[in-house]
């Protein structure tokens, strides 16, 4: 296909298309002539990924970028690679030494303690915003959020034992950026369920 085919079928203006081949984030077609090239479905899929993926609140091209360059050339480690990339994603926090309010909750959830994964500083962050607010933060809390977040979790990564690491990475990004809005839209929806119909449960003693 042509870049105006290739245009139509993703959705993506041309002009955008050709800015992504500048960048190298997308792959330059077959050259036909002096001034055509052929484009096939792989780079089909591909815009469709550059376009998912800059759909993503917060997601700079700069990580875009970062993310593709992954899933080009992975790392010899599948877990580093995985690590890496959703690490690319946002909330972006800064970076510590040691981080003693995640280490302590991770230890306590059963969860392994990896700083350099970037979940970590931002565990630390959050619970420091939490105890800051003056809000309730204790074992019973953590265990409530741990128990259901290993549960989603483990239905989550099921299928990435039978992905290569290219899909896998691929999965990886785009299940966290566009499934933890679902998570967060559906917490909402409950609370506002529990209060309408009056079965709001009391509290833990």
């Amino acid at each position: 296909m042509r870049i105006s085919e290739l245009s139509k079928r993703s959705g993506v203006p041309v002009a955008t298309l050709k800015f992504y081949i500048r960048e190298g984030m997308l792959p330059r077609g077959e050259a036909v002539s002096a001034t055509n090239a052929e484009y096939g479905e792989d780079h089909l899929a591909r815009v469709r990924l550059i376009a998912a993926l800059s759909d993503v609140r917060g997601l700079p091209l700069s990580r875009v970028r970062e993310i593709l360059a992954l899933i080009d050339e992975p790392a010899s480690d599948p877990v580093d690679t995985l690590g890496r990339a959703v690490g690319a994603l946002p909330p972006y926090v800064e970076e510590a030494d040691d981080y003693p309010r995640a280490r302590e909750a991770i230890e306590r959830a059963g969860l392994t303690y990896e700083p350099r994964f970037a979940a970590v500083p931002q565990l630390e962050s959050a619970i420091r915003a939490i105890e800051d607010a003056g809000l309730r933060w204790d074992p019973a809390v953590l265990r409530r959020y741990a128990d259901a977040m290993r549960e989603v979790a483990r239905e989550e990564v099921a299928p990435i034992g039978d992905m290569t690491v290219t899909d896998a990475v691929v999965y990886a990004v785009l299940g966290t950026a566009l499934y933890e809005p679902v998570m967060l839209a559906l917490r909402r929806l409950a609370h506002h369920h529990l209060l309408v119909s009056g079965k709001v449960p009391p509290p833990e003693a």
